[in-house]
């Protein structure tokens, strides 16, 4: 193969290579320009200190670690958690890769109430929302108008993802993190 031939593909290869980081860009961009997607997670493994109020253990601080990492390369426009310490502390290191504030809501709050809030304050980009065994889930099936399961209460890993259109068609997807 001549030296010609070899500069003529790496050339082509790094044509290629150009265009297809374009076009997952453009891609990325208009994903976040027609919709919003909203990740519900349940607050990371807490610090068993036996307080009411505890905060995140050694596990749970490397895992709410490992979400800010997995969010890191979306538009996050906002971060939302109870006022307990151990969602605060989930939350916070997305929302400071963010620049954002942590904004807290009701525990309390029914999740059909909160949902139609996010639905109208939110209509792009990504939106963190960090709750509890037993609000997670239902506050992912209010976003999305679906069944989702029940979660128990030594599950920490589950990532609920509803991706709402601009048409205002939802889509929801899980995983684990």
């Amino acid at each position: 193969m001549s030296l010609r031939t070899c500069v003529g593909t790496l050339a082509g290869f790094a044509l290629v290579l150009l265009l297809s980081a374009c076009a997952s860009a453009a891609g990325q961009h208009q994903d976040a320009a027609s919709g919003v997607t909203f990740v519900v997670v349940r607050h990371a493994e807490k610090a068993s200190d036996g307080g009411k109020d505890p905060g995140l253990s050694e596990a749970g601080t490397a895992r709410a670690q490992v979400l800010a990492s997995r969010l890191r390369r979306f538009p996050v426009r906002a971060a939302y958690a109870t006022a307990y310490r151990r969602t605060q502390l989930t939350a916070a290191p997305t929302a400071q890769a963010h620049r954002l504030d942590v904004t807290t809501y009701d525990a309390d709050r029914p999740a059909d109430q909160l949902a139609a809030q996010l639905r109208r304050d939110h209509a792009q980009g990504h939106v963190l929302i960090v709750g509890h065994s037993n609000t997670a889930p239902q506050i992912a099936a209010a976003l999305c108008a679906c069944t989702v399961a029940a979660m128990d209460d030594a599950e920490f890993d589950r990532l609920m993802t509803v991706r709402i259109g601009s048409d205002g068609a939802a889509v929801f997807s899980q995983e684990r993190y």
